[in-house]
């Protein structure tokens, strides 16, 4: 019985510590959550300055830029949703500078059924917002579905090709020929999803629960083996 004792033990505390471990880890995640989302508030809101020639995802991500041209009408629609206003899309379209640039703007949303009355072309628009290399795409994301000019996420390289721009990425806080149907989405901290202390609360109560178990498997070995 000493051999089912110690086993169970071993078992019991090598879980209790994984699920410890786990909580741990995202107190951790949810401290550099909250890091992140103060960055970002810092950033956003500074003056915004031009949108650089030589602008990286490393250097130059969330910074708040004003861009002043046309909007050219061409655009790509990229698949979304909204709680309130469900299905919809985000409208990534074409701004030519002043200056001869083509930089895309994700416009903000426009319903699904609403798609027919968004204004496409506009002069003399001055935008103000920030750059953004969105993390939209992953393994299991459709390729574009060139036909009908969707898209299923917000990355800038393949929109920029289809569209011939450059893959830079203006999300407008501001835009001067912004009107209903079109709803501008800018970015903001607060809309990270931070749910790592949930996470961590459950991985604690996980462990409690495992550490009850084992005392009660513990207690129920030794009551038969005497």
């Amino acid at each position: 019985m000493n051999g089912r004792f110690i086993g169970a033990a071993i078992f019991g505390i090598a879980g209790v510590a994984v699920l410890l471990w786990l909580g741990f880890w995202q107190l951790d995640r949810l401290q550099w959550k909250l890091d992140l989302i103060e960055r970002i508030e810092t950033r956003i809101h500074n003056d915004p300055v031009p949108v650089p020639t030589d602008a990286t995802p490393g250097d130059d991500r969330y910074l708040p830029v004003i861009a002043q041209g046309r909007f050219t009408g061409e655009f790509a629609n990229v698949l979304s949703s909204q709680r309130e206003a469900g299905q919809g899309v985000r409208i990534i379209a074409v701004l030519e500078t002043d200056d001869g640039r083509r930089l895309l703007v994700d416009r903000g949303f426009v319903r699904e059924s609403q798609r027919d009355a968004y204004v496409a072309r506009a002069d003399g628009v001055t935008v103000i917002g920030n750059l953004d290399w969105p993390g939209d795409r992953d393994s299991f994301t459709p390729d574009p579905d060139q036909g009908r000019n969707l898209y299923f996420a917000r990355d800038p390289l393949p929109i920029a090709e289809a569209l011939d721009t450059e893959p830079v990425l203006i999300v407008a806080r501001e835009d001067s020929a912004a009107a209903p149907p079109l709803s501008t989405e800018p970015i903001s901290g607060a809309a990270l999803k931070n749910d790592h202390l949930e996470y961590a609360l459950t991985w604690f109560m996980l462990a409690t629960v495992w550490a009850v178990m084992t005392i009660a498997l513990l207690w129920r070995i030794r009551r038969t083996s005497v």
